[in-house]
This record gives C-alpha cells, structure tokens and sequence, in this order.
C-alpha cells in the first residue's frame, strides 16, 4: 500500500495536479494536460515497475536460498516478492534446461528454452521487457528476468511474467489522461507492448493499413523522440514520442 502511494504521489506531483483534479478526470470530466509531460510521467510510472521488479529479483538472487537452487527454499521469498507486485501474472525461477516452477502452480509442464531471450539469461544477461504470451498463464506480458549465479556459473534464473493489461490499467488509474488521449508503446521491432486499448496489445502498429501510420512507426523506431502525424482508423492523428533508456521500448502519446 506503501508503495502505492508513493507512485501516486510521483504522478501527482509531476502534473501539477491537486488529488481533487486526478479524482475528476476518472469521473470522466475534463482535465488540461501538457502532453510533453504526460508523456514523461506515463514513462516514468511504468519504468518505476519495471526497474522495481529487476530490483526484488536481483536482491533474491544473491541470498542463500537462490544459490541452493532448491524450488522449496526459493519459493518463500519469491511469493512474497509476487504479493508485492500487484502487476505480476507469475513469478517464477528456471533451471538451465529450461524446466520452470511459477509461485502458483509449483513445476509448469511447459518449458522455456524456446523463448528468445533464455540462452542470453542463461549466459548471464538480465532481461527487461521481452514480449511473450506467458506458457504458465496465457496472458501477453513481459518478462522481467536476473540469473542466479553461483562459483561464477549461472544454476538458474529468477523471473516475472508483468502482465502488460495490468501495466496499462496501472498508468489509466494513476494518470489523468482524458479520454480522447491514447498511450502506447511500442518495442524495437514496431509490436505494441503497451496501450490504452487492450484489444491492441501485440499487434504491429505498422500493419494498420495506414500508409502514413507506417511511415510514422519507421520514424518512431528510428529517433530517440520527437512528433508525428499519421491517419488511424479514419481520423488524422498526432502522436509525441521517447525511447526509453530502460526497456528500449518507444513510449508514445496520441490524439
């Protein structure tokens, strides 16, 4: 709860906004907001989960109980690292073959040693923001995850599954964007892994039909921030953006 509120009192202090504001935009009235910084405070609330996460793996990964690699010891405090990231749609450590336990559902008869980004952890690469369809839950998240490592060799690897709906719920409930606002993000190959619109997670924005919104997804992908105009869904549209520094993801603001 703690946490929570901490977040909340980020946003509120970085849109100049009294709680009084904030309340009204969620009953549906209008509130005035600089896109440049809506924009920076939708980045740095889903950055904050992001690097929150990374941060509660990487404290768990270097206690005794990780280095065991004993599923009985490492389950404790992973479920209470679950508990405190309300975004999660599993948690969950690895072995180097690619066998899994999730907090939920102890060891998963599925397997990860398909997944794009498991030969990199298991090299020893922390991962931030890969986009999956989880094995373990079916929802479209994105993966948070640190090697366990032991005598210099990785035995294993600590993970969570963010659920990318619960991300967006997350910046709706906390930011007070009006409603003919968008937010969106996209990652390095144009897949929308955020938006306003949950029905639009993991399409490719460029594929809309849109000759200008392809155009605008190439510029988008290509600059580090910057403005675009493209036409969506019959109506022209302009969009402000900024790579992250974090995920890599491009964050984006449309009306």
């Amino acid at each position: 709860m703690t946490t929570q509120l901490a977040r909340l009192s980020l946003v509120l202090t970085l849109f100049a906004l009294p709680v009084s504001d904030a309340t009204a935009a969620q009953a549906g009235e209008n509130v005035t907001l600089n896109p440049r910084t809506g924009l920076d405070g939708y980045e740095a609330l889903v950055e904050a989960e992001f690097e929150s996460g990374r941060t509660g793996l990487r404290i768990i990964a270097a206690t005794e109980n990780a280095g065991s690699a004993d599923w009985n010891r490492i389950k404790v405090p992973l479920a209470l690292f679950a508990k405190a990231m309300p975004t999660s749609a599993a948690v969950w450590f690895a072995r180097p073959d690619g066998s899994y336990f999730t907090v939920d559902s102890g060891l998963a008869k599925e397997n990860l040693r398909d997944r794009d980004y498991f030969p990199g952890l298991m090299a020893g690469k922390e991962v931030v923001s890969a986009l999956v369809v989880s094995k373990s839950t079916g929802k479209r998240s994105a993966i948070i995850a640190v090697p366990v490592q032991k005598d210099g060799r990785v035995i294993g690897a600590l993970g969570v599954s963010v659920a990318t709906e619960k991300i967006a719920d997350l910046v709706d409930d906390k930011i007070p964007f009006p409603r003919q606002m968008a937010f969106y993000a996209l990652d390095g190959r144009g897949q929308i892994s955020l938006h306003r619109e949950s029905a639009l997670l993991f399409e490719f924005a460029g594929e809309f039909g849109s000759p200008s919104l392809t155009e605008a997804v190439k510029e988008m992908l290509s600059k580090p921030e910057g403005t675009v105009h493209y036409e969506f869904q019959g109506s022209e549209r302009e969009a402000i953006f900024k790579r992250s520094n974090v995920t890599g993801w491009v964050y984006a603001l449309r009306w």
